[in-house]
């Protein structure tokens, strides 16, 4: 008997002695070459860069893993508590792994051995090691790895900060990491405004969040969010009586609805191009940044649909250019058919998929592959004549089989009617509009193009083009600042330009292929006259020319070639809306921008547009009879602020009496300039009110006419005045600006002469001083000479310019 003890005693000592051996080899063994726990302890959480527009709704998210960091003290007890009892309830207590737990899913694995995948016993510290230093990968081996690692992390770091981690880090679905970010996609709510039932559902998540999406399956994510509310109340968290109100509570999941996000999606993307170039990647998608941009929701919205519906008023004055597709309309499958072609990109959210199934005389019937029907009547149909060579169009369409062929695939819109509908296409045309603060530069809205699902090229920034005639005001304005006035008289006579040997003489014309003898100078801009532009360019010089025009940044380097004053050069929407900002804002240089304020993750401002210092704006009490701050004004003279309100007003006349007379029904004071490029290759208007400048631009990508009689006045100016319309819509009538030192005089707008009294059509000029209006009034003459007298020169009467462009 007591030897029998004894070597009882002995076995049991060797196998402790095995057992700690084993142990320790096992930790050596599997503890080789781990990655390094410590880093846990500085490790920061990809965090998500949330990008606002001016109003603070969210335009866009950037990220590799969608994640809202929330430090431990700001997540709710009940969150923290539902997923203890949910994945570790012993959590605060083990010191890193869970031995109860251990020998519980070892007995559950024997059990079930080979009938189902094994089940693990990680707790919230190995899952930590798991997700953060491992991989997903399922063996003995890893799982030893996460026990040591585990053990080495409770070692290094609290209890708070490794749930901290974890808590943030797992992802938990629907494209959400962190509780936080599941909390807004889940239910569009804030933690700290989760109830108890949602909060438990959260928990039900790391296992398996795809089989426990409640938008699939409803009745196996509520089982599980009650099992949640179960272990909650068994280990005390909460009450019998709350358990029964949150088992009772269904699981209604909510999406940001519009008024909380904005969707601008050319906006976006040019943010992120600046953000990378100023951050790099790393801080763009990981770094948390939070973005506030210089995007008006109201001025976007109008924008984009003021642009769509140019582009499409204008490709449907140029004809239909052929169905979708064509399937077999009389095949038995038609319905499988026209399922195999969807909307395509590009296509209107409202427009339709339909299927020509017959014709009559006075009407298409269409169905849709969901098996209903409708009609097309042959009115919807008269402007879609055949598009031919340089966008003219055919013959005119009498019947719907001018139009369509049974078996077509076209896109239609429904009207108000039932069942009846429109035929639509999607413009093949681009287009861009810019619109900017004039005396901050901020962008408040920027479309660049017809759809970015379509294209991503943002032909608002990114694309270079002539700019026709809305050039020629950097023409004028050097003019003025030479003691030429808006009445100094420029001959509109043919010319002749030598261009240099090998080359043959350049012979400009008007628009409208007259000529109109002595004229004001602000006729020419406001009737866009090319003879007297390339007449004041040679008397200017096209070195000055140049020089203003790269002054402004329409262009880094102007070639001094006289076409150049007509707008051969090339240069970008965005550019050219920032010129002529500068105009209406008194000559102040403004940098564009589409960003107001960065932050980082901890709420610090790393970048900031407006960099002037306000002492007093940071004042803690403000008392009624306080008089605002004051804030500097740091932005330097670009331009002589006389001539900047010389070119406002001459701009102006385009509006009232020249080739954007279309605006004048809007009533506002506004001023701009229409451009076209020769063949009708590019449409421009460039304009603004006294605070707010809108640039609009129409062509197509591969530059080729737009066709006959297309024009900056017929495509750009009635997007303009959409965009116009719609921003201004209530709000006071404000006049421009006259700066000290302006000289208003009445004048005849035809002649440049003074008005004489009564006299109906005349205006106020603006002059400089020494400038103004006088009777013995020289004409700048084809040799780039002032000579003849106001007296005696013959100005054709009743003649204008009939090219509005």
């Amino acid at each position: 008997m007591r030897r029998g003890i004894i070597a009882l005693v002995v076995l049991i000592f060797l196998a402790l002695v095995g057992g700690t051996a084993a142990t320790f080899a096992g930790l050596w063994y599997f503890g080789r070459g781990l990655p390094d726990h410590k880093q846990l302890a500085e490790y920061q959480t990809s965090v998500t860069t949330r990008v606002h527009a001016a109003d603070g709704r969210i335009l866009a998210e950037f990220a590799i893993e969608r994640r809202t960091f929330v430090p431990y003290d700001a997540i709710p007890r009940r969150v923290v508590n539902a997923f203890l009892a949910a994945e570790d309830k012993t959590f605060f207590s083990h010191p890193g792994v869970s031995l109860p737990d251990i020998a519980r899913a070892a007995i559950q694995n024997i059990t079930n051995l080979g009938a189902r995948r094994p089940v693990g016993a990680s707790t919230i510290t190995q899952q930590v090691a798991k997700n953060m230093l491992l991989t997903n990968e399922v063996s003995l081996e890893r799982k030893a790895k996460e026990a040591i690692l585990a053990l080495r992390i409770e070692e290094s770091l609290s209890k708070r900060r490794i749930l901290e981690l974890y808590l943030n880090e797992i992802y938990l679905g629907f494209g959400a990491y962190g509780v936080a970010s599941a909390a807004m996609n889940y239910f569009d709510r804030s933690l700290d405004e989760l109830s108890l039932p949602e909060a438990a559902f959260l928990a039900v998540l790391p296992k398996a969040p795809n089989n426990y999406d409640p938008r699939r399956y409803m009745e196996r994510a509520r089982e599980r969010r009650d099992w949640v509310l179960g272990r909650m109340l068994e280990d005390g968290h909460i009450t019998a009586a709350e358990y029964d109100a949150a088992r009772a509570t269904p699981i209604v999941t909510r999406q940001r609805g519009p008024e909380d996000t904005v969707r601008a999606d050319y906006f976006a993307e040019e943010v992120r191009r600046e953000l990378l170039a100023r951050f790099g990647e790393r801080d763009l998608f990981r770094g948390g940044l939070n973005v506030r941009t210089t995007m008006d929701p109201k001025i976007q919205a109008a924008a984009e649909a003021a642009l769509r519906r140019g582009l499409l008023a204008y490709d449907r004055r140029h004809g239909w250019r052929g169905p979708v597709a064509r399937i077999d309309a009389n095949s038995p499958d038609w319905r499988r058919l026209l399922v195999g072609h969807p909307r395509p990109a590009g296509a209107a959210p409202e427009w339709q998929v339909a299927l020509v199934r017959s014709l009559a005389s006075d009407a298409a019937e269409i169905a849709f592959a969901d098996g209903s029907t409708g009609t097309l009547p042959v009115e919807e149909l008269r402007w879609a004549r055949r598009t031919e060579k340089e966008q003219r169009v055919g013959a005119a369409v009498r019947v719907p089989a001018d139009v369509v062929a049974v078996g077509d695939v076209i896109l239609v819109e429904p009207l108000a009617a039932a069942k009846r509908f429109t035929l639509r296409q999607i413009p093949n045309v681009g287009g861009g509009v810019v619109a900017m603060d004039p005396h901050t530069g901020r962008v408040r809205a920027l479309v660049g193009g017809w759809s970015y699902e379509l294209s991503q090229f943002n032909r608002a920034t990114q694309a270079q083009r002539q700019p026709g005639s809305s050039f020629k005001p950097f023409v004028y304005l050097p003019a003025l600042d030479s003691n030429f006035s808006p009445a100094s008289l420029i001959l509109d006579a043919p010319i002749v330009v030598d261009q240099g040997p090998g080359l043959p003489p350049w012979r400009p014309a008007n628009y409208s292929r007259n000529f109109y003898g002595p004229s004001p100078m602000r006729v020419g801009i406001e009737q866009s006259r090319n003879l007297m532009t390339i007449r004041l360019a040679q008397a200017v010089g096209m070195d000055k020319v140049a020089e203003t025009a790269e002054k402004l940044g329409v262009v880094d380097r102007l070639p001094p070639s006289l076409a150049m004053a007509l707008g051969a050069g090339e240069t970008t929407l965005m550019r050219q809306t920032t010129a002529y900002a500068m105009f209406v804002n008194g000559g102040k240089r403004i940098e564009p921008t589409l960003i107001d304020r960065v932050q980082d993750r901890e709420g610090r401002t790393v970048f900031r547009h407006d960099t002037r210092v306000c002492e007093t704006c940071r004042s803690d009490v403000w008392l009624p009879d306080m008089a605002p701050p004051e804030l500097p004004d740091a932005r330097a003279q670009a331009i002589d602020p006389l001539s900047a309100y010389q070119m406002v007003s001459m701009l102006q006349g385009v509006v009232e009496r020249g080739t954007a007379r279309r605006l004048r029904d809007l009533n506002r004071p506004l001023g701009g300039k229409t451009g076209t490029t020769n063949d009708s290759f590019d449409a421009w208007f460039l304009g603004f009110s006294p605070d707010l400048a809108v640039g609009v631009w129409v062509g197509f990508d591969a530059p080729r006419t737009l066709g006959p009689n297309e024009t900056g006045s017929s495509v750009a100016v009635p997007i303009f005045r959409e965009v116009m319309a719609e921003v201004l819509q209530g709000t006071p009538v404000v006049p421009f600006r006259t700066p000290p030192g302006i000289r208003l005089v009445r004048i005849n707008p035809q002649s440049g002469a003074p008005a004489r009294p009564g006299e109906r059509d005349a205006i106020w000029e603006a002059f400089k001083p020494g400038t103004e209006v006088r009777a013995d009034q020289q004409v700048l003459d084809g040799a780039g000479q002032f000579t003849s007298p106001l007296q005696g020169i013959a100005i054709p009467s009743g003649e204008t310019s009939d090219g509005i462009y």
